[in-house]
C-alpha cells in the first residue's frame, strides 16, 4: 500500500504545474462530488420521511420547521457562518476574492445544516448549496495537494459543474451555469475540465440512483402558431413575477441585516414559522416541491390553486432565505415558474381550447421563464429545460418567453440577484467587464501604500496642520469601523477658515458621529479594476487620489492610487506628481 501511495505522490509531482494534472483532478473531483451530492439527496429524503411520516398530525408542519430552523440557525451562527444562504454568492466570493479558498468546515456545515433545513420543510432548494459543497471539495483537494492559487481557482468551477450535474441531472446546463454565472465567461479556459467533471459526476449519479429524470414530462408540441403570443404573455407575467420575488427577498434580507447582531442565531426561526403556518393550511408550499411540479407538468392543474401556490411560494421562499436559513433558490424558482406557467396555460386553454396546449406545456416553459428572470442566466435556463424534457419542440417557445422575462427583469431590477446579495454583505464581486480586462493595466500595478490616515473625530484645523505639507491633494479618513471617505486639502483649507473646530466626521456628512457615512457613497477602486476605470472615477468624484479597497470589505483600505501614478503607468507623466508632462504628450 505504501508503495502505491509513493508512486501516486511521485506521479503527482511529475504532473504538478501541467494541464494534465487539472484534467486528472477533474475526473477525481467529478466522481467525489457526484458521490457527495448523491449522499446529500438520500440523506435529505430519509430525514424528511422520518420528520413527516404518512398519517402524521398537521401540527408537525408547524412545529418541525420552527424547531429545525432554530437548531440549524444556532449551528450556522455558532460554527458555520459561511454556510448560510444559497452558496452561489459565497462560491463567487471564494473564486474572485479569496483565491479559491473554501474551508472543510464550511463544506461540512453546508452539507448537514442544509440537509436538516430542507428535510424540515424550509421552502428552499438543494442545487445552490450543492454548488458550494462541490466547489469546497474541489478547493480542499487542490489545496491539500499543494497547488498554487491559480490552479485552485481553476478547479473551483470544476466542482461547481460536478455538483449541479448530479443535483439537477442536467450535465450540459451544469457546464453552462458554471461558465455563465460562476465564471461570467462562456469562453473560459477551464471549459474542458468543467465538461469532464460534469460528465463524470452525472455518470456517478446514474450508476448509484439509476436513469430516473428529475421530472416525468409527457411530450408537448406547438398546437397553433398563435400560441407564440400566449408564450409572450407568459414571458411578461414571468418577468414581473420574477422581479417581485427578487425585490421582496432583497428587501426582507436588508431588514434582517439591520437587526441587532445578537439576534442572528434566532432570525431563521422567522422563515421556519412563516413556512410552517402556510404549510399547515397549504402543505404544497413546504420544501422544494418537486413532486407538485411533476403533477402540474402532467396536466394536474387547477387555476385557483396554482395561483395560490405561486404567491405563497414567493413569500415563503423570500422569508426563509432572507432570515438566514441554509438553502438555495434554484428549486423554488422552478416551482414558482411552473405555477405561473400553469396559471397562464389554464386561462389560455379555457379561452382558446383548439389553439393552445394544456397547462402542463406552459408550466414547463414557465419553469425556464422564472429561472431566466430570477437567476438571469437565459442560456442555461433554455438548455436546462431541454435536458429535462429532451424534446426540441419546446425550444422556440422557451426562447421567446425567456428573452422577454430576462428583458423585463433587467429593466426593473438592474442588479442580478447573486450580485445584489453579495453587495448586501459588503462584498463587491468583479463585473464581467473587469474580469475580461486581464490584458489591461490594473490598479494593483499603479497603487502605492496608503498614507497616514486622518481620524473622523479629529478637528478640521488639526487635520489641516497634519497634511499641509503633504504630497497628496486628498487624504483618507478612517476609524475603527474602517474607511470613512476622502477629504481634499483644498476643502480642509476652506473649512478651517470658517469652522476649524468642526470634526472630519461632520465634514464627511455623517449624521451620527459614531457611524460612518453609507458605504455605497464611498469613492473607491479595487485592485483588479482597470486604470481607465480609476480615471473615470477620478473624473466623476473630482479626486486626484482614490482609496484602493478590498472586494470582501469596502471599508478595508489596501492602498491608494494617484492620478500621477496612473499617468506614469501610461507614460504620460511622472509618478506621484498628478501632472501631465506636455512634452511626453507631444511625443505620443
Amino acid at each position: 500500500m505504501r508503495r502505491w501511495a509513493a508512486k501516486i505522490r511521485e506521479r503527482l509531482e511529475e504532473l504538478r504545474g501541467s494541464d494534465q494534472l487539472l484534467l486528472v483532478l477533474s475526473l477525481v473531483i467529478g466522481a467525489l462530488v457526484g458521490l457527495v451530492v448523491v449522499a446529500f439527496i438520500l440523506l435529505t429524503g430519509r430525514l424528511a420521511a422520518r420528520m413527516y411520516p404518512a398519517g402524521g398530525s398537521g401540527w408537525r408542519r408547524v412545529l418541525v420547521p420552527v424547531l429545525g430552523s432554530l437548531s440549524t440557525g444556532y449551528l450556522l451562527w455558532r460554527y458555520f457562518p459561511f454556510a448560510r444562504g444559497s452558496g452561489i454568492p459565497q462560491t463567487k466570493f471564494a473564486l474572485f476574492v479569496n483565491d479559491g479558498r473554501i474551508s472543510i468546515r464550511t463544506v461540512f456545515g453546508k452539507f448537514f445544516c442544509c440537509s436538516a433545513s430542507l428535510a424540515t420543510g424550509i421552502a428552499l432548494g438543494r442545487e445552490g448549496p450543492s454548488v458550494q459543497v462541490g466547489a469546497g471539495i474541489a478547493s480542499v483537494v487542490a489545496r491539500n495537494l499543494g497547488l498554487n492559487a491559480r490552479q485552485v481557482k481553476a478547479l473551483v468551477p470544476v466542482g461547481c459543474a460536478a455538483a449541479l450535474a448530479a443535483a439537477f441531472n442536467t450535465p450540459i446546463a451544469a457546464v453552462l451555469f458554471s461558465l455563465e454565472e460562476i465564471m461570467g465567461d462562456l469562453h473560459a479556459s477551464v471549459l474542458g475540465s468543467v465538461v469532464l467533471s460534469s460528465a463524470t459526476s452525472w455518470m456517478v449519479l446514474h450508476l448509484v440512483l439509476g436513469d430516473d429524470p428529475l421530472f416525468h414530462v409527457p411530450g408537448y408540441q406547438l398546437v397553433h402558431p398563435a400560441e407564440f403570443g400566449v408564450y409572450a404573455v407568459l414571458g411578461i407575467i414571468g418577468g414581473l413575477g420574477s422581479v417581485a420575488f427578487v425585490k421582496l427577498l432583497l428587501g426582507l434580507r436588508a431588514w434582517f441585516l439591520r437587526q441587532a447582531k445578537s439576534t442572528v442565531w434566532a432570525q431563521p426561526i422567522a422563515g421556519g414559522a412563516a413556512v410552517g403556518i402556510m404549510g399547515f393550511f397549504v402543505p404544497e408550499v413546504m420544501g422544494v416541491g418537486y413532486n407538485n411540479v411533476d403533477k402540474v407538468l402532467n396536466g394536474n392543474a387547477v387555476l385557483k390553486m396554482v395561483v395560490i401556490f405561486a404567491v405563497l411560494k414567493i413569500i415563503a421562499t423570500a422569508v426563509c432565505y432572507a432570515s438566514g436559513n441554509a438553502g438555495g433558490i434554484f428549486g423554488p424558482a422552478l416551482f414558482i415558474g411552473a405555477m405561473m406557467g400553469a396559471s397562464v396555460g389554464s386561462v389560455a386553454h379555457t379561452l382558446f381550447p383548439h389553439y393552445t396546449a394544456g397547462p402542463g406545456a406552459y408550466a414547463l416553459v414557465g419553469m425556464g421563464t422564472a429561472f431566466a428572470g430570477i437567476v438571469r442566466t437565459p442560456l442555461t435556463s433554455v438548455i436546462m429545460i431541454f435536458e429535462v424534457t429532451r424534446d426540441y419542440n419546446i425550444i422556440v417557445p422557451l426562447m421567446i418567453s425567456n428573452l422577454i422575462a430576462f428583458f423585463i427583469s433587467y429593466r426593473l431590477q438592474h442588479e442580478p440577484i447573486y450580485e445584489a446579495l453579495a453587495h448586501q454583505d459588503g462584498v463587491h464581486l468583479p463585473t464581467a467587464q473587469s474580469r475580461a480586462g486581464d490584458e489591461r493595466i490594473q490598479v494593483r500595478q499603479a497603487m502605492r501604500a496608503a498614507p497616514p490616515v486622518l481620524h473622523p473625530d479629529e478637528e478640521i484645523g488639526m487635520a489641516l496642520n497634519q497634511v499641509r505639507d503633504g504630497l497628496f491633494d486628498a487624504w483618507p479618513v478612517a476609524g475603527k469601523e474602517g474607511l470613512w471617505g476622502m477629504v481634499k486639502s483644498a476643502d480642509l483649507e476652506r473649512a478651517a477658515a470658517t469652522v476649524p473646530h468642526e470634526t472630519l466626521a461632520k465634514m464627511l456628512g455623517s449624521q451620527d458621529p459614531g457611524a460612518p457615512p453609507d458605504a455605497e457613497q464611498l469613492p473607491h477602486v479595487h485592485p483588479d479594476h482597470s486604470l481607465s476605470l480609476a480615471l473615470e472615477r477620478m473624473g466623476a468624484t473630482g479626486l486626484n487620489a482614490l482609496p484602493v479597497v478590498s472586494r470582501g470589505n469596502v471599508r478595508e483600505l489596501m492602498g491608494i492610487v494617484l492620478l500621477g501614478d496612473i499617468l506614469g503607468a501610461y507614460g504620460l507623466g511622472k509618478p506621484g506628481t498628478g501632472k501631465i508632462d506636455a512634452e511626453e504628450v507631444d511625443k505620443e
